[in-house]
């Protein structure tokens, strides 16, 4: 990603982030100029990955490329080391990458507040930005941290770090604040978030959550108490096992026991029977003796 820097240096350096950058005095521009002979809308440069385009918006005769007037909607080629100026401001194309390179910030979070901001994009140097209880994020020099975005709102998000958690604010930017890709207007942030402001991506550094350990619980104390109306696991109720030995006592009766205990009431009816016929056999024995029959 290429940088528009101010020559004179009383203006931090803007990041030339796709698609499009516009350049003029306008407070809706992403890079406004003040000065003599600046248009509201002056110039824009379009921008595809690191291929950048200069075309004057107004027909104004105080625009220069690399010394040579800048003629109205011509788009121009933009390339690292090419000096632009608008009216008395002058600026240059730069490449972070062929730059010298300064030691990385390894600085570790506030000790105040344990939460820190660490850059993805290779080109602010993977740096870490420790955060304060109240930290202001945008593209404005009176933010804690600066970053030099054209797409970036003056003041873009807000970071509050409240009873030891951290939050995040969008203060109604332009280009919007995202966590873990989505867009939000304010959010409980924890470490290992992917945040990001327009296109600028931090990982978020900060203590262990709480609520993210897994608990362990100890082993559990048998009292031998079971609440009413509740028994113990593996434990039938007495009726149920009385129940159970009944059924499992006629299951396991011998077949022949139940042959004999259905048979017994047949036999008694036999007996019965037999009985009255002897008593009729009687009678008829004792009319026919009576009668001279024998």
């Amino acid at each position: 990603m290429l940088k528009l820097r101010f020559t004179n240096n009383k203006q931090n350096a803007v990041w030339l982030v796709e698609p499009l950058v516009t350049i003029g005095r306008s407070p809706d521009c992403d890079l406004v100029l003040e000065g003599e002979g600046v248009a509201d809308q002056h110039a824009e440069i379009r921008v595809e990955h690191e291929q950048l385009t200069l075309r004057l918006l107004v027909d104004a005769d105080n625009t220069f490329l690399n010394g040579k007037l800048v003629p109205m909607a011509t788009p121009l080629p933009l390339e690292p080391a090419d000096n632009l100026r608008i009216g008395r401001v002058a600026m240059q194309v730069v490449d972070p990458k062929r730059e010298p390179r300064p030691a990385v910030n390894m600085a570790k979070p506030d000790p105040g507040t344990g939460w820190a901001l660490k850059a993805n994009h290779s080109a602010l140097g993977n740096r870490v930005f420790p955060l304060k209880n109240e930290t202001l994020v945008g593209r404005s020099g009176d933010c804690d941290i600066t970053l030099a975005a054209a797409h970036l709102s003056r003041r873009h998000a807000q970071l509050t770090v409240r009873d030891g958690l951290l939050y995040v604010r969008d203060i109604e930017s332009a280009n919007g604040t995202f966590l873990n890709g989505r867009r939000i207007k304010e959010a409980r942030v924890r470490r290992g978030d992917d945040l990001r402001f327009d296109t600028l991506s931090f990982g978020v550094i900060g203590p262990a959550d709480d609520l993210d350990k897994t608990s362990v619980r100890g082993p559990e104390k048998h009292t031998g108490k079971v609440a009413p109306g509740k028994a113990r696991a593996g434990v039938r109720p007495v009726a149920a096992r009385v129940q159970e030995d009944r059924d499992l006592d006629v299951a396991l009766q011998p077949a022949g026991n139940a042959v004999e205990a259905s048979a017994a009431p047949a036999a008694g009816m036999g007996r019965a029977v037999g009985l009255g016929l002897l008593v009729l056999i009687a009678g008829g024995v004792y009319v026919a003796f009576q009668n001279g029959l024998f």
